[in-house]
């Protein structure tokens, strides 16, 4: 068949109830997205300010592992953080008709040691040992009674707005919820209310009848490529078992989970031509936590394949050119 003549398909993402536009014959072949790839420029380490961080003026890290001897990865406030904390409590303040809080939370840095190793080339020890420093810094920044949730991510590379070359993930936690966040909830919440399950374990349910787009699987993790990804080779990657809180996770769901997306990323690197890429987790705030236990905590990875436009940025509605099954199969190879 003529490609020029395929019906593009609408799908509705489970959750949100948005509709993502599947539009795969806008591009002639899925290898010509990965031949656009641009090579990532190597910093050296002469020039790494991560390399010894007290050395190049950061401050004094907040964590370290291990605690005494050769650090293996530390976590540091953000030199030029995005809030800031101050013993004080957030107090929200009217201007005219808008609410303003002050900007006050934490914007730190979990360095690993290695310039030259990303996530995906991490021993699994050190992978399991990351989530560990994630999950014991989030269980002390929740003690903060001006906080309501906690963000966990990786920038990498240029076009994910990553500005230094070492492999380094960022944790802020705000005054607020934020708004893809609070979308994700209510989706859930919604779901639940009418199905009485949770919609994320209901998503794992139909991905493992079908097959088609799982990337990876182990006892207690699942990564695949979601029916209605918005972004050309997206992957999710989901613990097994309903976890609504990632601060309360088992070490053996934390392993499952680093391993899931270790090879999600390895498997990016070598059959996409090492893109960059942001990864963020997505998990309940940190208070109420009764009315969330519906949600289920997970980790969605964005390549950088796709430049928004003006339907994009006006209608809120997304083209994705690869279809999802397509991108498994290509991720799995």
């Amino acid at each position: 068949m003529n490609r020029e003549f395929e019906i593009s398909e609408l799908r509705q993402d489970l959750v949100s109830g948005e509709w993502i536009i599947i539009a795969p014959h806008r591009l002639r072949r899925s290898s010509d997205l990965i031949k656009k790839i641009v090579k990532r420029k190597i910093s050296p380490r002469s020039d790494c300010p991560f390399e010894n961080p007290e050395k190049s003026g950061q401050e004094k890290a907040v964590l370290v592992y291990p605690e005494r001897g050769k650090w293996e990865l530390q976590i540091i406030p953000n030199k030029f953080p995005a809030l800031r904390h101050k013993d004080k409590k957030t107090v929200l303040r009217r201007h005219g008709r808008y609410n303003v809080l002050s900007g006050m939370g934490y914007h730190e840095l979990l360095i690993t040691r290695d310039h030259y190793k990303n996530f995906e080339a991490l021993s699994p020890q050190r992978a399991f040992n990351a989530f560990q420093a994630f999950r014991d810094r989030y269980l002390v920044l929740v003690n903060d009674k001006n906080i309501a949730y906690v963000s966990i991510f990786q920038n990498w590379g240029l076009r994910a707005g990553a500005s230094i070359y070492h492999p380094h993930y960022q944790v802020i936690a705000l005054p607020v919820v934020p708004p893809d966040v609070t979308r994700s909830l209510l989706g859930s919440r919604g779901y639940f209310k009418k199905h009485k399950t949770c919609v994320h374990c209901a998503i794992i349910k139909q991905e493992t009848k079908d097959k088609k787009r799982i990337i990876f699987e182990n006892s207690g993790a699942i990564a695949f490529s979601p029916f209605a990804s918005p972004n050309p080779y997206e992957v999710a990657v989901f613990p097994k078992k309903h976890l609504p809180f990632f601060e309360n996770t088992f070490d053996h769901d934390l392993v499952s989970v680093a391993e899931a997306l270790k090879f999600s990323l390895h498997k990016m690197k070598k059959n996409l031509k090492d893109p960059d890429y942001n990864f963020f987790l997505h998990t309940s705030p940190v208070k109420q936590k009764g009315n969330y236990k519906h949600y289920h905590w997970h980790i969605e990875i964005l390549p950088k394949f796709s430049v928004l436009g003006g339907f994009e940025f006006g209608t809120g509605a997304m083209i994705n050119i690869i279809d999802p099954d397509a991108a498994a199969k290509i991720l799995r190879k």
